[in-house]
């Protein structure tokens, strides 16, 4: 039998094309899903071998991980482990940082960060004894800032690095590290155009009124009208993704990074190499546009003592107090 992979996230879009596609190609797939029920996990019984094995995990909880972990070590040892696919990618809220709960900082850091810290570093015995590889999905919101999506790129940014460390320190036991950073594909997250619609309500109904009031409501909108679109023309096929992730997993000399999907070259082409005003352009352009906030907006009262000062040059407020720690 072929050594084993383990793949996370197979309820819907990458995961589940990923396990299906390397238990066509024979190999043992341990594909964790978040709900058995799901209408993922069904199609994954339906259309996959009996080699699949499918386990529920919740990378928020740490019994789940423990459980996965176990169940791992169980059944492979007379495999071996070769490789761990983290395909972790939490986001449900769309909104500059001002607007957006700590909570959603903390639940994108859970599922995207910790979740996937605890998990590769549980299978790191495994993957050591069989020199074999982790791939991780990442995302261009980790490398560059993307409007209204802090709290995920953030938190991608951060597993990113991570991975990196990874490469790095694990390079002497012969294990190969690489991310997958793909471009925007018509995954189950994405077109739920009513999931985040109802994402978008819960933040407007909990907004501190004094963010409310500063902001507008319109802006929001607008902001969220723009994703929209922005998602609308996602890429329908998933196979450059599935196609990377099979490459790192095979191939004799992988990649450290994969950037699957039209266009990357040029994004990230202008991210590295073009000037700051021209990088945050080209994302406002093809994103979310810029929107001036209500108490922005000429007519509007409220100006800061700052915005006083630049619109009326003989008023000095003073030197400004300082908060540090």
């Amino acid at each position: 039998m072929k050594t084993s992979r383990q793949v996370g996230g197979c309820d819907t879009g990458f995961g589940k094309e990923t396990a299906k596609k390397l238990d066509a190609m024979g190999f043992m797939v341990l594909a964790t899903v978040l709900d058995l029920n799901s209408l993922g996990a069904l199609e994954l019984r339906a259309s996959c071998s009996p080699r699949l094995k499918l386990l529920q995990m919740d990378l928020t909880k740490p019994e789940d991980i423990s459980h996965v972990l176990e169940f791992t070590k169980a059944h492979t040892t007379s495999t071996g482990l070769w490789g761990l696919v983290n395909n972790a990618g939490f986001n449900d809220i769309v909104a500059d940082v001002e607007l957006s709960p700590m909570a959603k900082f903390r639940n994108c850091m859970e599922v995207n960060f910790f979740g996937v810290l605890a998990l590769t570093k549980g299978l790191l015995p495994l993957l050591r004894r069989s020199r074999g590889r982790i791939v991780t999905l990442g995302s261009p919101a980790g490398d560059m800032p993307y409007p209204c999506l802090a709290a995920y790129g953030t938190s991608k940014a951060a597993i990113v690095l991570l991975m990196d460390l990874f490469g790095s320190e694990l390079l002497p036991w012969g294990i190969k590290v690489s991310v997958i950073q793909p471009a925007c594909f018509k995954t189950e997250s994405v077109i739920n155009v009513n999931l985040w619609e109802q994402r978008k309500e819960l933040l407007l109904a909990n907004l501190p009124q004094e963010l409310l009031q500063a902001y507008g409501e319109d802006y929001i909108e607008y902001s969220h009208k723009q994703f929209l679109n922005s998602l609308s023309k996602a890429l329908p096929d998933l196979s450059p993704v599935t196609d990377a992730i099979t490459d790192a997993l095979l191939a004799a000399r992988p990649r450290r990074r994969y950037y699957p999907g039209r266009g990357m070259g040029l994004m990230y082409f202008i991210h590295y190499y073009l000037p700051e005003s021209l990088r945050r352009r080209f994302l406002q352009t093809f994103f979310i546009g810029p929107r001036v906030p209500r108490a922005l907006q000429p007519g509007q009262p409220g100006l800061t003592l700052a915005q006083d000062a630049t619109q009326n040059p003989n008023l000095n407020p003073g030197p400004s107090p300082v908060v540090a720690r």
